[in-house]
């Protein structure tokens, strides 16, 4: 008789912490029945999700608070499990997703809000919900915004400037100054890949871009190409090569610079600084400054991505696009989605669906829809390298362009900027390439998340930042010692960088005969769809 195939091992729980949770568990569920039986003595469910007064009393009360406390028990069980840090992240994720996902917010049957809507609507708002979600069925993703209130380069990307030079992967924006004079040096922006570069340049009041400009610089833009399947072969090489080392090559040649200062922003900020690694290698030294925004180089803390990346899913994509094809824009952004359940998934699912509303114009969530592909091999490798192996981190650990990669040879002045609640690059992981890179660093802490930390517009100069001591190794030591400023981290950046742009000079330097207009800011490559 063959053997039985074995039966998976079972999550293993400290019997303290289990009972802990399990008395908790009880307490609160006998507490919440005996409110329940004494009218008008049930607490409203303290859940944005539950905020409406449809949810604050009788069975609609209980069912939402008794779902509350379901779902903090099986979140500290998630939390309670023994094992592994990446099988203790995965099982507390997956628990994540199936507690978000059975909220009942989120069905008719148990949405006192939408039932209420359905009736006074005498249905209509279920016909517009059926109607909203055949169309996203039909678009491939959930809406988050309304897309027909947004174009690029009509109210989104709005920076005025031209295209000054494009090849195969990229096209290089050249914006117009906004004052007399500019600094001699300029600005050379990589954004990341993996998404439109226009969220530095949503909209007038809350553009990096424009931030920059006003303030006196000579800015230059990489924009990707959002590829298709005849750049289904570009390698990681490529994009340093052909995309970073070209631009650099490029600006250096129209302003008559050796230096630039650079800043990237996410992947691409990974991109720029393995391109000036791979550059040092060769004895070339083109950065005069270089800022980076939440950008991992070291990958020992990936955020909630490294859930997703071990050997048997990077050998699995590597057999799929090692060897050539595209990651579709869809793909990355559903998993950028149900990184953020509540906000991303769930509440549209309910406004959309349930209730039948169009949703909403907002930027950002345009932007975030406006997905981009990625060349198989570039994907792969940075799978490998990066999440899974994390080799950049280490000096000559791994090669790119031909040379070794060791970030302590980017020999120039940083500006690290982290997130606080970053989910993506945990501002510990941004903090750490402080101790990687050559030259001095500041680091510099911002409110919120990673894009909404990021861009806090200076005009509107909302939230607060944090600096610290620069030499600090320990990110614990940095935050204690740090002292907190209201306001946009823009301003204090802007501070840093304006020693170093430059002399004062005529815009009309940077009109160069060799490099004339293709075409307006934003260009033709940022307007591409993704499959």
């Amino acid at each position: 008789m063959p053997a039985l195939p074995a039966l998976p091992a079972l999550p293993a729980f400290d019997p303290a912490r289990l009972a802990e949770i399990q008395h908790d568990y009880f307490h609160r569920w006998q507490k919440l029945f005996v409110q329940a039986a004494t009218p008008q003595s049930l607490e409203p469910p303290a859940d944005r999700r539950f905020a409406d007064p449809a949810w604050q009393d009788g069975v609609n009360a209980l069912n939402a608070s008794l779902y509350l406390l379901n779902a903090d028990a099986l979140m500290k069980m998630a939390d309670a499990v023994q094992g592994d840090a990446q099988t203790r992240e995965r099982i507390r994720f997956a628990t994540q997703q199936w507690v978000e996902a059975m909220s009942p917010a989120n069905f008719l049957a148990t949405n006192p809000e939408a039932q209420r809507k359905l009736i006074e609507t005498q249905g209509r708002s279920l016909g517009s919900g059926i109607g909203n979600l055949l169309a996203d069925l039909a678009r491939g993703r959930i809406s988050q915004t309304d897309e027909t209130a947004f174009e690029v380069g009509r109210n989104v990307a709005t920076s005025p400037g031209s295209v000054v030079f494009q090849n195969e992967l990229f096209q290089l924006v050249h914006y117009a100054p906004k004052t007399p004079k500019v600094g001699s040096r300029p600005l050379l922006m990589v954004p990341p890949c993996i998404n439109k570069f226009y969220i530095l340049d949503l909209q007038p009041d809350n553009s990096y871009v424009a931030n920059a400009v006003e303030n006196g610089h000579a800015v230059f833009m990489v924009s990707w190409r959002n590829v298709g399947p005849d750049q289904g072969h570009l390698t990681w090489d490529d994009y340093l090569e052909t995309g970073v080392c070209e631009a650099i090559r490029v600006v250096r040649e129209i302003s008559g610079q050796d230096t630039l200062n650079m800043l990237g922003f996410c992947v691409g900020g990974t991109i720029l600084c393995t391109a000036l690694a791979a550059l040092a290698a060769r004895g070339e030294h083109p950065c005069e400054s270089l800022t980076l925004l939440t950008t991992l180089l070291d990958f020992a803390e990936p955020g909630v991505l490294g859930v997703f990346v071990d050997e048997t899913f990077v050998r699995m994509r590597e057999q799929q696009l090692g060897n050539g094809g595209i990651l579709a824009g869809r793909d990355l952004a559903t998993t950028f989605s149900f990184l953020r359940p509540n906000d991303l998934v769930w509440n549209y699912v309910v406004s959309n669906y349930l209730k039948g509303e169009a949703p909403a114009p907002f930027d950002l969530l345009y932007w975030n829809a406006d997905s981009t592909n990625l060349p198989g091999p570039m994907y792969c490798w940075y799978l490998r390298h990066t999440y899974l192996e994390n080799k950049l981190k280490d000096a000559d650990a791994c090669t790119s362009m031909g040379q070794p990669i060791d970030l302590g040879r980017i020999d120039a002045p940083s500006y690290v900027f982290g997130a606080r609640e970053d989910h993506i690059v945990p501002w510990r992981a941004a903090f750490a390439s402080t101790g990687l890179l050559g030259g001095d660093a500041r680091f510099v802490l911002g409110a919120s998340g990673h894009i909404a930390g990021t861009i806090n517009s200076a005009k509107k100069n909302k939230r607060s930042y944090w600096v610290g001591p620069a030499g600090t190794s320990d990110p614990e030591q940095w935050l204690e010692a740090a002292e907190e400023k209201p306001g946009s981290w823009w301003r204090d950046w802007t501070t840093w960088l304006e020693t170093r742009k430059g002399e004062a000079v005529d815009p009309a330097r940077f009109v160069s005969d060799k490099y004339r207009p293709i075409e307006p800011a934003p260009g033709s490559y940022v307007k591409q769809k993704a499959s």
